[in-house]
């Protein structure tokens, strides 16, 4: 029932043969673009973040570093990059300040959150905190930062002073945490039977559960135009829900193994899916089909795209022939006659 009420809901949403036709026509093709290889890093990379101004891509791995890489949009010149050492365990994720384009937040397993100038790659604000970190996202504000730990507690820090404003456990699994584009809805993904909490901002008073999938829902990803969210679950399907009525309104199927990691691109037409079959999905948001699919050889940890250009930044689980960490992380996007 539950499954069939997904879909009826999505043929009465599903766009027309003319208006498929149109948006065809207008889409991008990726068929002309390939990836490029970015190598850094020591160990494998868990998490990367694009700045504000899709200038910059920032990296974090378990080599307990993070890279801040100056990117150009078109794949032109040399690629420059600063390492931002300090932490002491992996660097499990990271995120730009969403109005300063070269401040950037780091969350390690040091239990310490760090805050970065990525200009001169010098730590400019750190605290630690109760447990092993492994989530972190801005305020679209750019005022405070969620950080969630493996003992499933939240803290909400104040960026100017830099101090815990609020922390609340959980009793249950908390796998990642997002804002909504306004800053007024907070939503933890749960492995508590499929189940995605929406609290409101700043109370963290409980709105809706849903329950959006069959298994535990370990990633989220927030359209920038603010009409949709996308959950990934273990069921192997991102969910997508309107964000103003709280209901799906079409699922992704095709990858077969748990979602680890999803994004919308800047203009919310397209998202990307991974997990650890040997492609990331690159899926038409309005019709649900299936536009692009990027190999890869080993289990994606993150996938994110620019805000401004259609450039998709991922990194996963890649070995070396030796069986070693590679330590990369790659960009699609690019034109095929400027790969080098």
């Amino acid at each position: 029932m539950f499954f069939w009420a997904f879909s009826t809901r999505q043929e009465e949403r599903e766009p027309g043969s003319f208006e498929r036709a149109t948006m065809e026509e207008k889409a991008p093709s990726f068929k002309n673009l390939s990836s490029r290889e970015y190598q850094g890093h020591k160990k494998k990379v868990h998490s990367v973040a694009w700045n504000c101004l899709g200038t910059k891509l920032a990296s974090g791995s378990v080599d307990h570093t993070a890279r801040v890489w100056n990117i150009d949009p078109l794949g032109h010149g040399k690629v420059k990059d600063i390492e931002l050492k300090g932490h002491t365990d992996s660097v499990d994720q990271l995120c730009w300040d969403p109005k300063h384009p070269d401040l950037v937040a780091t969350a390690a397993g040091d239990k310490t959150v760090r805050l970065w100038d990525a200009r001169s790659g010098k730590c400019s604000q750190h605290v630690e905190l109760s447990g092993e970190n492994i989530n972190i996202t801005y305020k679209p504000d750019g005022n405070h930062i969620a950080v969630g730990n493996k003992e499933d507690e939240l803290t909400i820090l104040d960026v100017r002073k830099f101090k815990p404003i609020h922390r609340r456990k959980f009793n249950y699994e908390v796998n990642e945490i997002a804002w909504n584009t306004t800053g007024e809805l907070f939503f933890l993904t749960t492995g508590n039977a499929g189940t995605v909490e929406v609290l409101a901002y700043p109370s963290l008073k409980v709105l809706h559960t849903l329950v959006a999938h069959t298994a535990g829902c370990y990633c989220i990803a927030i359209d920038p135009i603010g009409r949709y969210f996308a959950v990934g679950s273990a069921d192997s399907l991102v969910s997508l829900w309107d964000i103003s009525e709280m209901l799906c309104v079409r699922t992704f199927t095709k990858l077969e193994w748990p979602v680890r990691t999803i994004s919308f691109n800047y203009t919310g037409e397209f998202i990307a899916s991974a997990s650890e079959d040997p492609f990331i999905d690159i899926s038409n948001v309005q019709t649900g089909r299936s536009v692009h699919q990027i190999p890869c050889k080993a289990a994606m940890n993150s996938v994110e795209w620019n805000p401004k250009y259609n450039l998709l930044a991922y990194a996963g689980d890649d070995k070396n022939k030796y069986q070693a960490d590679e330590g990369v992380f790659r960009i699609f996007g690019f034109e095929n006659t400027q790969h080098s």
